[in-house]
This record gives C-alpha cells, sequence and structure tokens, in this order.
C-alpha cells in the first residue's frame, strides 16, 4: 500500500513539473523579451532563475505560453524577434509601455493569437500585411502609436474580428474594400489619423456594430444611409471629416458632434438634413 500511494505521489508530481514546464525555445523567446525591453527596469521584474510559470504576466498550461500580459509595466525598446516564437499564445497585452520599432511580418507565426494589444506605445511602421494570416484574432488594438502606411487590402480575412481600434496614428490611404466583409464587427475606431476616401453602402454589412468613429480623419463624399439600418449601433462619430450632402435627422443625433464637417478652408460646418426628416 505504501509503495502505491508513493508511486502515486511521484506520478502526480511528475504531472505538476511537467504541466509547468515550458519548451527551451520558449524559455529562450521569453528571456529574450525581458533583456531587449531592459527587464531590470520594469515595474515587476521576472526572476530568470525560477520557473517560467512564476514569471509576472505569463500564463502557462499543459507545457506551453498561452498569454502574456505585461501591460503597463515600464517595457522600453524594441520587440525582439524570438517573441514570434511564443506560436502558442492566445493573448498578448504589451499596453501602455514604452515600445519602439514595428510588428514583425514574423507576426503571421502567432496564429492562435485571439487578443493582440500593443496600444500606447511608441511604435512606428506599417502594419504588416502577414496580420492578416491571424484568423482566430477577435481583438486588435494598435491605438496611441505612430504607425503609418495603409490598412493592409486583406484585412477582411480577419473574419474574427470584433474589435478593430487604431485611432491616433498617421495611417493613410482609403479603407481597404474586404474590410466591409468583417460582419462580426463590434467596435471600429479609426478615429485621428489621415484616412481618406468615401464610405460604400457595404457598411450595411456591419450589422454588429456597436460603436463606429472616423473622427478628425480625410473622408469626402456621401455619409451612407445605410448606417441607419445598423440596429446596434450606439455610439458614432463622423465628423472632422469633409463629407459633404445631407444626412438624416437620426444619423445627425446619433453623431457625437452632429456631423460638423470640415471645409476646405479648414472651417467647421455643419451637414443639412435632408428635407424628408425636416418635415417629421
Amino acid at each position: 500500500m505504501k509503495i502505491l500511494i508513493t508511486f502515486s505521489l511521484v506520478f502526480a508530481f511528475s504531472l505538476s513539473v511537467l504541466a509547468d514546464t515550458v519548451s527551451d525555445k520558449e524559455k529562450e523567446a521569453l528571456t529574450k523579451l525581458y533583456h531587449a525591453t531592459n527587464g531590470l527596469q520594469w515595474k515587476k521584474k521576472w526572476d530568470l532563475s525560477l520557473s517560467v510559470s512564476t514569471w509576472y504576466g505569463v500564463k502557462v498550461e499543459n507545457g506551453k505560453v498561452v498569454a502574456l500580459n505585461l501591460a503597463d509595466n515600464n517595457l522600453q525598446g524594441e520587440l525582439p524577434e524570438a517573441l514570434y516564437d511564443l506560436v502558442n499564445l492566445e493573448s498578448l497585452n504589451l499596453e501602455k509601455n514604452k515600445i519602439e520599432g514595428s510588428l514583425s511580418s514574423s507576426i503571421f507565426n502567432l496564429k492562435e493569437l485571439e487578443l493582440l494589444n500593443v496600444a500606447n506605445n511608441k511604435l512606428s511602421g506599417v502594419i504588416p500585411a502577414s496580420i492578416c494570416q491571424l484568423g482566430k484574432l477577435k481583438d486588435l488594438e494598435l491605438f496611441m502609436n505612430t504607425i503609418s502606411g495603409e490598412l493592409p487590402s486583406e484585412i477582411g480575412k480577419l473574419n474574427q474580428l470584433e474589435i478593430l481600434a487604431v485611432f491616433n496614428n498617421e495611417i493613410n490611404g482609403k479603407l481597404p474594400v474586404s474590410i466591409y466583409k468583417i460582419s462580426g464587427l463590434k467596435i471600429l475606431l479609426l478615429n485621428d489619423n489621415k484616412l481618406s476616401g468615401n464610405l460604400t453602402n457595404e457598411i450595411i454589412n456591419w450589422n454588429a456594430l456597436q460603436n463606429f468613429s472616423l473622427f478628425n480623419n480625410d473622408f469626402t463624399g456621401d455619409i451612407p444611409q445605410e448606417i441607419e439600418k445598423l440596429s446596434n449601433l450606439e455610439e458614432l462619430n463622423l465628423s472632422y471629416n469633409k463629407f459633404t450632402g445631407e444626412v438624416s435627422k437620426k444619423i445627425a443625433l446619433l453623431d457625437a458632434l452632429n456631423v460638423t464637417m470640415i471645409d476646405e478652408n479648414g472651417n467647421p460646418f455643419l451637414l443639412e438634413i435632408n428635407q424628408e426628416n425636416k418635415l417629421q
């Protein structure tokens, strides 16, 4: 009986050790991240001599690193290429740090990612096209950086996406046609960039949209009436663009600034409410 009990305890201990152990490659990736982002200056540091599962912000399941949350932890410097060896990551949150450089095209390796948040850092460069290969991504937050270039043309491949927040950057160009294919979008925040072009009537595909902001860009043309049909829409801000034409009373009331536009001379003006709604 004692032998059985001893064996059971050893077996249980072995399982716990195995569950606590990650591959050398993943441990090395984390270690390189620590050194590359000035780990000795982090608010909550890692003791590299201890098990990875004890490291702050690291979640390990079945011997795999599945989540990394180092938000507001004073990370400084550029993300090492080794970060993209953490191929089992489902969640990566590095928000509110001092990370510089750009996202690598190697980000496509993180195919299990459902959440990617590197907002409120010092990132620059463009959004890599390879990010569109992250088919499980639900939440993409890149806001408050100095990211430039255009939104990837194949962004519509992110068909599980519910949150896209890229406001307060320097993103330019037109909205990719494929973005209208992301029917599950709930939050779309594109404000305070340099985006241009028109909105199309395909906006009707965003049935789930709850919060939509284009504030302070260079959009032109008419505002599609289809916005009225987005029954889940609770917050809207299309103001401080260069839209023209008329809008419905419903859209004007829903917009946070009553669809205040900017003319060619930089002066604000209100879009006209169409006659049909004026008579109601």
